[in-house]
Protein backbone atom coordinates (compact mmCIF):
# COMPACT_ATOMS: atom_id res chain seq x y z
CA UNK A 1 0.00 0.00 0.00
CA UNK A 2 2.96 2.53 1.45
CA UNK A 3 4.52 1.77 -2.40
CA UNK A 4 1.45 2.37 -4.66
CA UNK A 5 0.40 5.73 -2.63
CA UNK A 6 4.50 6.47 -3.46
CA UNK A 7 3.97 6.18 -6.68
CA UNK A 8 0.86 8.11 -6.78
CA UNK A 9 2.34 10.66 -5.47
CA UNK A 10 5.32 10.88 -7.99
CA UNK A 11 3.20 10.64 -10.87
CA UNK A 12 0.77 13.38 -9.68
CA UNK A 13 3.55 15.28 -8.90
CA UNK A 14 5.30 14.95 -12.15
CA UNK A 15 1.43 15.55 -13.76
CA UNK A 16 0.99 18.73 -11.98
CA UNK A 17 4.79 20.05 -13.13
CA UNK A 18 4.08 19.31 -16.55
CA UNK A 19 0.56 21.35 -16.45
CA UNK A 20 2.25 24.47 -14.81
CA UNK A 21 4.95 24.33 -17.40
CA UNK A 22 4.81 26.96 -19.77
CA UNK A 23 4.77 25.62 -23.19
CA UNK A 24 7.75 26.49 -25.28
CA UNK A 25 8.05 26.03 -28.76
CA UNK A 26 7.78 28.33 -32.09
CA UNK A 27 6.10 31.84 -32.48
CA UNK A 28 3.81 29.62 -34.87
CA UNK A 29 2.92 27.86 -31.06
CA UNK A 30 1.62 31.22 -29.91
CA UNK A 31 -1.17 31.53 -32.59
CA UNK A 32 -2.58 27.93 -32.29
CA UNK A 33 -0.12 26.43 -35.17
CA UNK A 34 -0.68 29.57 -37.59
CA UNK A 35 2.08 31.33 -39.36
CA UNK A 36 2.67 35.14 -38.48
CA UNK A 37 1.55 35.45 -42.13
CA UNK A 38 -1.75 33.91 -41.77
CA UNK A 39 -2.45 35.80 -38.23
CA UNK A 40 -1.61 38.73 -39.87
CA UNK A 41 -3.89 38.27 -42.98
CA UNK A 42 -7.08 37.48 -40.45
CA UNK A 43 -6.09 40.62 -38.87
CA UNK A 44 -5.90 42.67 -41.83
CA UNK A 45 -9.34 40.95 -42.85
CA UNK A 46 -10.85 41.53 -39.67
CA UNK A 47 -9.64 45.24 -39.91
CA UNK A 48 -11.71 45.42 -43.56
CA UNK A 49 -14.93 44.65 -42.11
CA UNK A 50 -14.66 46.27 -38.87
CA UNK A 51 -13.82 49.57 -41.29
CA UNK A 52 -16.42 48.54 -43.89
CA UNK A 53 -19.11 48.34 -40.59
CA UNK A 54 -18.25 51.65 -39.58
CA UNK A 55 -18.55 53.20 -43.16
CA UNK A 56 -22.06 51.98 -43.07
CA UNK A 57 -23.00 53.08 -39.86
CA UNK A 58 -21.72 56.46 -40.11
CA UNK A 59 -23.53 57.12 -43.43
CA UNK A 60 -26.79 55.92 -41.73
CA UNK A 61 -26.20 58.44 -38.95
CA UNK A 62 -25.26 61.18 -41.63
CA UNK A 63 -29.00 60.46 -42.97
CA UNK A 64 -30.93 60.32 -39.55
CA UNK A 65 -28.79 63.59 -38.55
CA UNK A 66 -30.01 65.22 -42.03
CA UNK A 67 -33.92 63.73 -41.20
CA UNK A 68 -33.64 65.51 -37.61
CA UNK A 69 -32.41 69.01 -39.22
CA UNK A 70 -35.15 69.23 -41.70
CA UNK A 71 -37.73 68.23 -38.40
CA UNK A 72 -36.28 71.21 -36.69
CA UNK A 73 -37.99 73.69 -39.25
CA UNK A 74 -41.64 71.77 -38.16
CA UNK A 75 -41.01 72.51 -33.89
CA UNK A 76 -42.67 75.53 -32.97
CA UNK A 77 -42.55 75.01 -29.49
CA UNK A 78 -39.32 76.81 -28.01
CA UNK A 79 -39.13 74.47 -25.58
CA UNK A 80 -39.01 71.27 -27.81
CA UNK A 81 -37.23 73.38 -30.23
CA UNK A 82 -34.69 74.22 -28.11
CA UNK A 83 -34.14 70.35 -26.55
CA UNK A 84 -34.28 68.55 -30.77
CA UNK A 85 -31.19 71.66 -31.50
CA UNK A 86 -28.77 70.23 -28.42
CA UNK A 87 -29.78 66.65 -29.63
CA UNK A 88 -28.86 68.00 -32.99
CA UNK A 89 -25.99 69.59 -31.68
CA UNK A 90 -24.53 66.73 -29.61
CA UNK A 91 -25.24 63.82 -32.77
CA UNK A 92 -23.28 66.43 -35.42
CA UNK A 93 -20.53 66.37 -32.24
CA UNK A 94 -20.54 62.44 -32.60
CA UNK A 95 -20.79 62.21 -36.35
CA UNK A 96 -17.78 64.30 -36.58
CA UNK A 97 -15.91 62.51 -33.83
CA UNK A 98 -17.05 58.98 -35.50
CA UNK A 99 -16.10 60.61 -39.00
CA UNK A 100 -12.42 61.37 -37.82
CA UNK A 101 -11.69 58.32 -36.48
CA UNK A 102 -12.71 56.38 -39.65
CA UNK A 103 -10.17 58.69 -41.42
CA UNK A 104 -7.62 58.06 -39.11
CA UNK A 105 -8.25 54.09 -39.10
CA UNK A 106 -8.02 54.56 -42.77
CA UNK A 107 -4.96 56.64 -42.13
CA UNK A 108 -3.16 53.89 -40.65
CA UNK A 109 -4.13 51.15 -42.93
CA UNK A 110 -0.61 51.36 -45.22
CA UNK A 111 1.13 50.49 -42.03
CA UNK A 112 -0.75 47.70 -41.48
CA UNK A 113 -0.02 45.69 -44.65
CA UNK A 114 3.92 46.75 -44.24
CA UNK A 115 5.57 43.55 -43.91
CA UNK A 116 7.83 43.76 -40.69
CA UNK A 117 11.28 42.65 -41.26
CA UNK A 118 12.15 38.86 -39.74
Amino acid sequence: MKGFLLIMIFALTTVMRAQSAPIKGSDSAHHGGRTEADHRQEMMEMHKQEMEAMKADLEKMKSSLAQMKANLLTIRDGNELDRWRNNVDMWEAMVRHMDRMQKHMEAMEPSMTEKKPD
